[in-house]
């Protein structure tokens, strides 16, 4: 069976914003909805096995130490609520990010100025070292360092790394927004020491809209002020009649109420596929897919606004056509079922790792035509 049976009139290359489904995903939604359908809730013992293994797949995911460090949140954005008004904040505290990020990033720390906090944002349009840069807006008043493991507009990839180290030892909670890394590159956590890491899995992991990956590590969610309350979150989950409730000593303590069955089973599907395959595997084919737009780019002489450098960037690849209105030419190439974005004023192609040359070639040949 193929892993993906999208109309072969369409060129997809939006994974860094919704993804299509592979087949496997898609079969698995049907048979749940099936069974829920036939039998309703007769095998629920066996939704939370399906549950219990998507925390695992997650673990793995990210390398985390335990899948009671995952929870399985609705998006990233409740994922940066849930630490922004979970912490106690003191006037004069400082948060540092990136003056690009994406409104779920951003937002979230702006709501809190209101309330003494300092928003620091790095231009990253003015950085030749946004590592570097971001450190320097650093000083004693700092609680907390926000940023996208890669830039949804032009796909910049942050060295994580040395962000890390300068958190851990200045005692700064460390946020990454993963979504546009998870399921395209390899990630690890032993190496980039994050507090916080927030994905939905509606983009590189090839899941559906509702469900979202957030670990916290264990010393920090003991601190954070909880702000949703219901039957899933408390120790005892399952004791109904127990009126002694305490919040659970796992990430669980941030699902406040029912589980997204039908997302999860999704979810669980896909990351199964991601993961029979292979991160190094399908990070390799991402690479190449984006060089090989990035040929395609310099052949037609766009201007590219993702960095060269393959260390600098991951599955996005974002160019301007001088000269035109790119909005006008994203428009021509969906009208034209070439799936893409417009972004950061250009246009965004992100191929996952089963696109092939020739679809990124039918794609330039598309937009060559609205040329």
């Amino acid at each position: 069976m193929s892993q993906f049976s999208l109309d072969p009139a369409i060129v997809y290359l939006n994974h860094a914003a919704v993804a299509p489904w592979p087949e496997r995903t898609v079969a698995e939604v049907v048979r749940f909805a099936r069974e829920n359908g036939f039998l309703g809730s007769s095998h629920y013992a066996r939704w939370l096995g399906v549950e219990t293994e998507l925390r695992r797949l997650m673990t793995k995911l990210i390398n985390a130490p335990s899948e009671h460090d995952i929870a399985l949140l609705k998006s990233t954005s409740e994922g940066l609520s849930a630490i922004a008004y979970g912490l106690d904040w003191l006037p004069g505290d400082n948060i540092v990010s990136i003056a690009q990020e994406f409104p779920s990033n951003r937002i979230v720390w702006e709501s809190l100025e209101p309330h003494g906090v300092e928003l620091r944002l790095l231009d990253l349009n003015h950085s030749r070292d946004p590592e570097h840069d971001l450190i320097a807006l650093c000083d004693h008043k700092t609680r907390l360092l926000s940023v996208s493991s890669v830039q949804y507009a032009t796909g910049e990839r942050l060295q994580l790394e040395s962000l890390g180290d300068y958190c851990r030892t200045h005692d700064v909670i460390f946020v990454i927004d993963a979504i546009q890394s998870l399921g395209a590159i390899p990630f690890d956590l032993t190496q980039c020491h994050a507090d916080i890491v927030v994905a939905d899995g509606h983009k590189w992991m090839l899941g559906a809209e509702g469900v979202a990956l957030f670990y916290c590590q264990a010393a920090l969610r003991q601190q954070l002020k909880l702000h949703q309350f219901g039957w899933h979150m408390v120790e005892s989950m399952g004791d109904f009649d127990r009126t002694d409730w305490q919040p659970a000593q796992s990430a669980r303590r941030f699902e406040c109420g029912s589980p997204n069955m039908l997302g999860i089973h999704a979810l669980h599907a896909s990351l199964s596929l991601i993961h029979e395959i292979g991160l190094t595997e399908i990070a390799t084919k991402i690479t190449r897919n984006a060089d090989l737009v990035i040929d395609q780019v310099d052949a037609a002489g766009f201007e590219l606004l993702t960095p060269r450098d393959p260390d600098k960037r991951a599955g996005i690849v974002t160019f301007q056509v001088p000269e035109r209105d790119n909005q006008v030419l994203y428009q021509g190439l969906m009208q034209q079922q070439v799936m893409c974005a417009y972004r950061g004023g250009g246009i965004r192609f992100s191929p996952h790792f089963y696109n092939t040359e020739s679809e990124i070639e039918t794609a330039f040949k598309r937009l060559s035509a609205l040329l």
